[in-house]
């Protein structure tokens, strides 16, 4: 939060040896991000850690994404189930659709849409630790008629869906890949189709600087993630394929508090980290990560937005999601904006 308020004086600081440390680090990151083995080497570098590991943090249903919290002290599950159920009223799900899931991680969504909602639903994710789990799950689950795990590229899909879902998935796709993308959902869809997105963002401002820049995520904890600004994603749409905007909600101060559960579970469970084989400098690495994310979104630096986009044949109004306010505590407790 510190390094937010004083951005602009950091930045003073870019010069000399310091910026030509900025340009070996571009460098070293240089990789053709439209290769498909690349993506899957940075999904693997990030989500392969091991099952095991991301079960010390997150909540039963796997949801590794922003919640949705009512309270201050809304549990995790219940704040993950209520963004699912968001997800799913905007999209107004039934039995009648068939959705595909574009990066489903442990199967989360797949599992509560099929369940709660009765839909069909076919899933894809490029990490082999995240298909190998969220199969399993949906055995157990007992939704095996109704839900189908691949391990495919998003470029890869073929099929038409009455809905398509994509939640926190763009941030693993690159610049060059976001029109593809665009284009992957608008080819998905039926022709009275509906697309939700949910995406982590950064102001418009900052977005040529930010995807350029090789920050503490990039070098660290997600090589070659992409956090596009919500313009990049709407000019993106514009130019590839035929969907159109059709809704937009802004739910980015939900996740400060989602980051402080994730700390904060995984500081109770470090012992039992470290008996995972992970070491000091590692865990030490994924507490400031989450920190450093926590204290984006109390600042406001990053944004969450939940995006729905239809096809020209969709000739309804979007149920809204009923995503509560943020909590006032939260904005109370903000401290006062810093003094020169």
């Amino acid at each position: 939060r510190l390094f937010v308020r004083n951005s602009a004086l950091l930045e003073s600081f870019e010069r000399g040896a310091s910026r030509f440390a900025r340009w070996i680090l571009k460098w070293r990151s240089r990789r053709d991000r439209s290769s498909r083995e690349v993506a899957r080497g940075d999904i693997a570098a990030h989500y392969d850690l091991g099952n095991a590991f991301f079960e010390l943090f997150l909540d039963e249903t796997m949801t590794y994404s922003c919640g949705i919290h009512a309270r201050t002290d809304t549990p995790l599950r219940e704040a993950q189930v209520a963004k699912l159920d968001a997800i799913a009223h905007k999209l107004g799900l039934g039995p009648q659709h068939h959705v595909l899931e574009i990066g489903c991680g442990w199967g989360s969504f797949a599992i509560h849409a099929a369940r709660t909602y009765g839909c069909r639903v076919t899933a894809t994710t490029i990490s082999d630790a995240q298909a190998s789990l969220a199969k399993q799950r949906v055995q157990e689950a007992g939704l095996g008629d109704r839900i189908e795990v691949l391990s495919k590229d998003f470029r890869d899909l073929e099929g038409t869906f009455d809905r398509v879902v994509s939640i926190e998935m763009v941030e693993a796709i690159g610049h060059a890949n976001l029109g593809a993308y665009l284009q992957v959902l608008s080819d998905r869809l039926a022709p009275d189709g509906l697309a939700a997105i949910q995406a982590i963002t950064v102001p418009d401002q900052l977005y040529d600087v930010i995807r350029r820049r090789v920050d503490f995520i990039k070098r660290w904890i997600f090589p070659g993630s992409f956090i596009p600004s919500t313009t990049a994603i709407m000019q993106a749409m514009a130019n590839h394929g035929d969907l159109r905007a059709a809704d937009l909600e802004e739910i980015g101060p939900h996740y400060a508090l989602t980051l402080e559960a994730w700390r904060k579970r995984l500081d109770a469970r470090w012992d039992e980290a470290r008996g995972l084989g992970l070491d000091e400098p590692f865990l030490r690495r994924w507490r400031y990560y989450l920190a450093y994310c926590e204290g984006g979104y109390a600042e406001r630096r990053l944004g969450n937005v939940q995006l729905v986009f239809a096809k020209p044949g969709w000739r309804r109004s979007v149920p809204r999601g009923d995503v509560p306010s943020v909590p006032r505590e939260v904005v109370r407790n903000q401290p006062s904006p810093a003094r020169p």
